[in-house]
């Protein structure tokens, strides 16, 4: 990539004005809660809004009374840059960023920081969910030019969009080793003015390594990359409080699923271990939502205590996943009782009436205990004093010791004083520890803490919520879909199989064009926008093939079929063998392509599980190969960096191994069907595809594709199930108990 020596040659001099930032700790701000009804009131005030006030994007609406003459991205903007000859200031962000709001608080409804902007500069703002496209090309050279990233996003650009500086948060005024973002400003002002030409050349040379980083090096995979992968992650390994690496720790589901799929090619306990040890340290911290459900973004401490109270869509239904794997390995109901947990969340909180899901909830919220105040976590806080006065004794007593709540707050670490008293749930000690310390019978202790979080619950519903993005995003979305019809297939529960269903026919209602078969990106406030991109078409074809093998309905598999056509036509590389991430847009210099498993993994790796599990179902040779070519295409990444793509080492192994399938001949909704099945979702096997003979639509479907499914049939009138690899199959089997010996002698690597 792009070195540091391009920002310290072009801006010599300058260089204590323009210095690498590291995000710090977070501080208090406030943010809107009802945008719409916010705008709304303040044009009743007579207030003069930006062109921002037009947008959809939550995030934007936020910024619709700046003082800065903001534009939306889009050619207005770069035609005035273009006549002006200015430089852009291009801000990136969310609408549940904390430091977003910091730095629009302390800047952009500054007058004089705006006056400074609308003099010298074409000033755009994009939100970074609608736009990924834009925000992981200025992202890669945000990381080149500063050698770190996050957001908000503060990028320079040409007149052509070309970028020459870049960096993330700027304070008002100079501090943690930070220029105010008004000297940073009048510097890039002094450069263009004097150094136009070290800028044009600098901004080309960056745009040209851009290009770049958009090819690898083609080659074999190296026999050994996905287990030297699993021992580098494994040597990051927190054996005490579990995770992988220091603090701050993001939880990084990809990474458990290849332990996980370790775990069951190679029979590595270690790596089962690691995962699971890790996903009950998160359950029991502060990082859960322990009264309402849901994951909050990531722990800034070593032990999952203290969050950033953030909660994103993609993380609940990415981390139900895992949950839903422990309990799939292990059998132990409080893995599935998690998963619960989280869907319980998703679908009190963030269901649209209409089916979809929305993006995130904030950080910030406002202070119950100090009126007027709103700060980090707020919104999830308790005083000791608090507790004591809703539960009463003997409850209050056992709440407290098994949830660490101390009389001046239990956050040691809090430079910042917002959590000064209050308290952070999290499970400090569990039910037999609890019952020892109190004298009490375990039952008790069990039925006295649901009821107290049934109080405490109550009680929060009282509170001002945090500050709720309501645009429903198709890629996050597709996320849910998968996750709950896993869930509603493993856990035996049919109301998460219908709010899957139901939110698939949300997004084929409201998000998709039938002419010509393609995808919008967002829905908000009845309106649909925004060209869907890689990740949508790629994420949605997922959760629809889960859906399929849950509900066995022939037109998810056919509309999942669909939208990889058109993803084909779309987005792929033939060249070079893999899919960009973005559609065709002349405003933006660079096309980008990922293979970085991160908080989401790349659309490419779930692009290549989606082409192996098509090319089962239609018996599509070619699609497994494209699956293969796409991985591939990754080579050089993968061998240098295995870390970064966990899930498309696990794609690798499984595009390499044999197939696996469970076809289960029987009437749909019979007994002896269904016990079949539940046994089937309850065996972890991630490369295994569910199929349903039922003698009618779907058999023929399937049929008509696999010459094989027209053979399968009942044993003696039986429900008889067919355990198969590369669809070469065992004898079939009619009770669950022989069907759950047979699969747990498959799947293991020779």
């Amino acid at each position: 990539m792009y070195a540091l020596s391009m920002y310290t040659l072009l801006f010599a001099g300058l260089a204590g004005v323009l210095t690498v930032f590291a995000v710090p700790p977070a501080l208090s701000r406030e943010t809107e809660n009802k945008i719409q009804q916010e705008i709304e009131r303040r044009l009743a005030a007579g207030e003069t809004p930006n062109r921002l006030k037009d947008e959809q994007s939550p995030y934007l609406l936020q910024h619709a009374f700046n003082p800065v003459d903001w534009y939306p991205w889009g050619e207005e903007a770069f035609a005035r840059t273009r006549e002006e000859n200015k430089p852009v200031f291009l801000s990136i962000g969310y609408s549940t960023c904390h430091w977003c709001h910091v730095m629009a608080d302390e800047s952009f409804e500054d007058v004089e920081v705006a006056r400074v902007l609308n003099e010298w500069f074409v000033s755009i703002k994009v939100d970074r969910e609608e736009r990924p496209d834009i925000d992981q090309m200025y992202m890669a050279a945000t990381q080149a030019i500063s050698g770190g990233g996050g957001w908000p996003m503060s990028v320079f650009l040409l007149p052509d969009g070309s970028p020459f500086y870049a960096g993330t948060y700027f304070p008002p005024k100079a501090s943690y080793n930070l220029p105010s973002f008004t000297e940073l400003l009048h510097a890039i002002h002094k450069a263009w003015g004097e150094k136009k030409g070290d800028i044009d050349q600098a901004a080309a040379r960056l745009v040209e390594a851009l290009e770049s980083s958009a090819r690898d090096s083609e080659g074999p995979i190296g026999r050994d990359a996905i287990d030297k992968g699993y021992d580098q992650i494994a040597q990051s390994y927190d054996s005490t409080y579990g995770g992988f690496g220091k603090a701050p720790k993001f939880p990084r589901p990809v990474v458990l699923s290849l332990m996980f799929d370790r775990y069951h090619a190679k029979g590595l306990d270690r790596a089962r271990d690691m995962a699971l040890h890790t996903l009950d340290e998160m359950a029991a911290g502060g990082m859960h939502d322990q009264l309402g459900g849901g994951f909050h973004r990531y722990s800034v401490d070593q032990h999952w205590f203290v969050p950033h109270f953030e909660k994103m869509l993609y993380d609940q239904a990415q981390l139900a996943n895992s949950y839903l794997d422990a309990y799939q390995i292990t059998g132990d109901p409080a893995y599935a009782d998690t998963a619960r947990d989280i869907f319980t969340y998703l679908l009190r909180d963030m269901r649209d009436p209409a089916g979809g899901f929305y993006s995130a909830e904030d950080a910030d919220s406002d202070n119950p205990y100090k009126e007027g105040e709103h700060s980090e976590g707020a919104f999830y806080l308790w005083s000791r004093e608090h507790v004591r006065e809703l539960l009463g004794s003997p409850a209050a007593e056992i709440f407290i010791h098994s949830y660490g709540v101390e009389e001046n707050g239990n956050v040691e670490q809090d430079p910042h004083h917002e959590f000064t008293g209050l308290n952070i749930l999290a499970r400090q000690h569990d039910v037999e520890q609890t019952a020892a310390a109190l004298k009490m019978d375990v039952d008790q202790v069990v039925r006295s803490l649901e009821e107290s979080r049934e109080k405490l619950m109550r009680e929060r519903d009282q509170r001002r919520r945090p500050h709720l993005d309501d645009k429903i995003l198709t890629a996050w979305n597709g996320m849910v879909i998968g996750a709950l019809a896993r869930g509603g297939a493993i856990l035996q529960e049919s109301d998460y199989l219908e709010a899957a269903a139901r939110t698939a026919e949300f997004i084929k209602e409201h998000l998709y064009d039938e002419q010509p078969r393609t995808l919008k990106r967002r829905y908000r406030n009845g309106t649909a926008g925004l060209a869907g991109q890689l990740d949508d078409y790629a994420f949605l074809v997922s959760g629809l093939l889960e859906l399929y093998q849950a509900s066995h309905v022939p037109r998810w598999l056919e509309w999942s079929k669909e939208l990889t056509e058109t993803q084909m036509e779309l987005f792929w590389n033939e060249e070079d063998s893999f899919f960009y991430d973005s559609v065709e847009d002349p405003t933006l210099k660079v096309r980008m392509r990922e293979g970085h498993d991160g908080a989401e993994p790349s659309g490419n790796s779930v692009a290549a599980y989606n082409l192996l599990r098509l090319s089962q179902f239609y018996n599509n040779s070619e699609w497994r190969k494209r699956g293969g070519s796409l991985i591939e295409s990754f080579a050089d990444s993968i061998n240098r960096y295995p870390t970064a793509s966990p899930l498309m080492l696990t794609a690798w192994r499984q595009i390499n191994a044999k197939s696996s399938q469970v076809v289960v001949a029987g009437t749909p909704g019979s007994k002896d069907t269904d016990a079949l099945l539940a046994i089937v979702h309850h065996h972890y096997d991630p490369a295994r595809l569910v199929m349903l003979a039922d003698g009618g639509k779907n058999q023929e479907f399937l049929g008509s594709h696999q010459e094989f499914m027209q053979t399968v049939t009942p044993v003696e009138g039986k429900a008889a199930a067919y355990v198969c690899r590369n669809f070469v199959c065992k004898l079939p089997v009619t009770e669950p108990a022989d069907l759950k010996r047979q699969l747990a002698g498959s799947g293991k690597e020779g």
